[in-house]
């Protein structure tokens, strides 16, 4: 693992911001070894466009006040589908449930190291997936996003 301490310490504490609101399937890699420009990617996801607004600024205000991070970008608040948080040393993307299946960001990832996170981060994995399953969502028969 490449990932600096000052990385590793932004993931657990945006970890558990999103987790303290509710977030599904958070789960952070290591990207370091085949990204130059960030160490680490956090993904986290929520049912509702609210909660993704809500868990995103959850995030944000956990890491200025922790950590004094501030991100130098933040993209998505529009629509608040999938919202970006980008910390130069992190990138957290916090997306609604039916994109997080849809564009299934754990698939391009998926060689990297999986980054340790707070237990109550840790309890969120398969909401998303369940979540598609029971209300029939996901990647949508149309293939097109609602």
């Amino acid at each position: 693992m490449t990932a600096t301490d000052r990385s590793l310490e932004l993931i657990n504490v945006a970890a558990q911001a999103a987790a303290d609101k509710l977030a599904h399937d958070i789960i952070a890699y290591d990207v370091s070894d085949v990204l130059s420009i960030t160490d680490a990617f956090l993904l986290a996801s929520a049912p509702s466009d609210r909660q993704v607004k809500s868990i995103v600024d959850e995030i944000e205000e956990k890491l200025l006040k922790e950590l004094g991070a501030k991100p130098v970008r933040r993209e998505g608040d529009r629509d608040a589908r999938w919202i970006l948080l980008d910390y130069v040393d992190v990138v957290v993307h916090v997306q609604h449930s039916e994109e997080r299946v849809f564009y299934a960001l754990e698939r391009l990832w998926k060689d990297c190291p999986e980054l340790p996170l707070p237990e109550d981060a840790v309890k969120t994995r398969g909401k998303a997936e369940e979540h598609a399953r029971l209300t029939g969502d996901g990647s949508g028969s149309d293939g097109e996003l609602s």
